[in-house]
């Protein structure tokens, strides 16, 4: 091994599918090369012709549909294979990511979790290889206090440091006045974000019907409230569908604008500057307008919202689900009379998590480390 760098391989929800994973694969990227300026990365990604797009500094492989075999020829390069950050360990998913995890370590390859999403675990084929395979990584870091209690529930042994999303260590990108008014947001108006989501696995106790008529009520609340116009930010694609929903059920529709250019993590960050108020469930929606200093309410569909709510001191009434129109409507009330008093409050609590965000750099140093430090006995030797 010369000072050329290790070989690291990252694997986890990348591809361009969803905006909050690919701020967590900018945030981990950035990390890196901070941390291992001359590394040869490997992404294995859902789509590697967008990952190389968007990264040209990296490589990018496939990994879905990929055989043992194939997916061995990749792994023996790799000095260190990183899993993560995000959200993928949960039930019917957790398998997909962890049969290449498997291969990498039947090989020997060392695994590190990167301020990975944990949750939910109920089915016993998917818990049983995330204990199984997390008990041999040479560290496991998550992102939140629910993640490390699904993996204690799971029976993993192996000391978890709880971190903070990868997200939160992005940088915004200028998001002009002139791209809003491209898309339909007129100037001189309060602008009030807004974040739906699909159902989907990950939240499938939402009624669709229910759901968007209660998000269309905060919306027409807002509007007459503040005056407001509503700005819908899909976080992925199929949040589109998902907002024309909520719009069709909207009394001012003609206030309501979906945002439909393509936008990176960056710039999206750089839009939460334009917003007086952010509404939403998507969770890396709400880190965005944590982390500029908007207003916000989170709207917990799972318990990593919730979580995130928490940690920042911010309410979080579970009534998406539910349907409870009421407290809802009084918190966003509240929320945007106390805005200003909750700020600095918020403020402090944001620039904690962001903290523990860079604490994962401290353990990825160490094991980056440890790398070099073997690889040089070898070559001595």
């Amino acid at each position: 091994m010369t000072r050329a760098g290790l070989t690291i391989g990252v694997l986890g929800s990348y591809g361009g599918r969803n905006l909050g994973d690919e701020a967590i694969l900018t945030g981990l990227l950035t990390d890196l090369r901070q941390q291992e300026p001359h590394a040869r990365i490997i992404v294995f990604s859902r789509n590697p012709a967008h990952t190389a797009v968007a990264h040209p500094d990296v490589e990018a492989v496939p990994w879905e549909g990929v055989s043992r075999t194939d997916s061995a020829l990749v792994l023996s390069q790799l000095d260190l294979l990183i899993l993560g950050g995000g959200g993928i360990l949960y039930d019917k998913e957790a398998r997909r990511y962890l049969r290449v995890v498997r291969v990498a370590q039947e090989r020997g390859l060392p695994l590190l979790t990167y301020a990975v999403g944990v949750g939910p675990l109920n089915e016993m084929v998917d818990t049983g290889m995330v204990r199984e395979t997390l008990a041999g990584a040479v560290q496991v870091t998550v992102r939140d206090q629910e993640s490390r209690m699904v993996l204690e529930e799971a029976g993993l042994l192996n000391p978890i440091t709880v971190t903070g999303d990868p997200a939160f260590l992005l940088e915004p990108e200028d998001f002009p006045a002139q791209f809003l008014r491209e898309e339909g947001v007129p100037a001189g108006k309060r602008l009030v974000g807004m974040s739906v989501r699909e159902p989907g696995r990950a939240a499938e106790r939402l009624d669709v019907d229910g759901y968007h008529r209660l998000l269309a009520q905060i919306g027409d609340f807002l509007v007459h409230r503040i005056d407001a116009h509503v700005l819908f930010v899909p976080m992925e694609r199929d949040d589109i569908r998902h907002s024309h929903g909520v719009l069709s059920h909207m009394i001012a529709a003609e206030r309501g604008r979906i945002l439909h250019g393509t936008y990176s993590p960056q710039q999206i960050l750089g839009l939460m500057r334009h917003f007086d108020l952010a509404v939403g469930m998507r969770l890396h929606f709400l880190i965005f307008a944590a982390m500029m200093g908007t207003p916000f309410l989170p709207l917990p569909y799972a318990g990593k919202v919730f979580d995130l709510a928490q940690r920042l001191g911010v309410p979080a009434l579970r009534g998406v689900e539910r349907e409870v129109e009421g407290p809802l409507l009084a918190e966003v009330d509240q929320l945007w009379d106390e805005r200003e008093q909750r700020a600095e409050v918020t403020a402090q609590r944001v620039a904690r998590v962001c903290d523990e965000a860079r604490g994962t750099s401290q353990v990825t140093r160490a094991v980056l480390e440890s790398l070099r430090n073997r690889s040089l006995v070898e070559v001595g030797a």
